[in-house]
């Protein structure tokens, strides 16, 4: 919890601070992923992170969403220093506090995409009509309550990617992550689907930290980290940065 006795949001929502993740420790094969990569995030703030496949983003993503434990350094929370904490708070911070994004939408085949929007606010507590507002508020946010009540199989690639975004949001996270979102699009689509998660956050007011290689649209947000040997640079070096 913010420590703070005034009750005053803390001044970070993410802060990473030296963290290391090695594969295979100790072996022979051992790979050092993350080499005391630190990183502070502000609300409002939408900041790229650019490496090559490979690099260690997606660990970097998994760390900073609780879904990965570094071997050492610490991830702080919306204040909270998520060390030692148990599997129950660490979850329950992915689902009140985190909303992810990943190359692929991952919608439920079965639901339509309000259901899929309104299905974590179920997780979570959230009445049925409060969750229904929410799921529609949220679509008509990027263009599609004309396909509220049409299933996955029946979108197009980009439309999914937009549901899986309204989806992600859902909860009324702090921190969005996201991991090379438009990666699986063509550029038109990537585009749009990128201006609609750009409008949305910046809307929403929350933090973003958004995983990609595409520089055009690291360009576009407010700030860029390189991941370089394992380690954060702000507006860092292109070195070993593929488009």
């Amino acid at each position: 919890m913010n420590d703070d006795p005034k009750g005053s949001p803390p001044e970070f929502v993410l802060q990473l601070d030296g963290i290391t993740k090695s594969y295979n420790p100790g072996a022979p094969n051992a790979v050092a992923v993350l080499r005391g990569a630190s990183l502070q995030l502000r609300a409002g703030e939408i900041v790229a992170l650019v490496a090559p496949s490979g690099a260690g983003k997606s660990t970097l993503l998994h760390i900073a969403g609780l879904l990965d434990q570094p071997d050492s350094g610490r991830v702080v929370l919306m204040g909270q220093d998520m060390a030692g904490q148990t599997e129950a708070r660490r979850t329950h911070a992915r689902c009140d506090q985190l909303g992810f994004v990943y190359q692929f939408h991952h919608l439920l085949p079965e639901f339509s995409a309000l259901e899929n929007i309104m299905l974590p606010q179920w997780a979570n507590g959230t009445a049925r009509p409060v969750a229904l507002a929410r799921a529609q508020a949220l679509l008509a946010q990027v263009g599609l309550s004309a396909r509220a009540d049409h299933r996955p199989g029946a979108m197009s690639g980009g439309e999914a990617q937009r549901v899986a975004l309204c989806r992600a949001l859902a909860n009324r996270p702090a921190l969005l992550l996201a991991d090379e979102p438009t990666g699986n699009l063509d550029p038109e689509t990537s585009e749009r689907v990128f201006t609609a998660l750009i409008d949305t956050v910046r809307a929403t007011g929350l933090a973003a930290l958004i995983a990609t290689h595409n520089m055009a649209l690291a360009a576009r947000m407010d700030r860029r980290v390189t991941l370089v040997s394992g380690q954060l640079v702000e507006d860092g070096s292109d070195a070993g940065v593929a488009e």
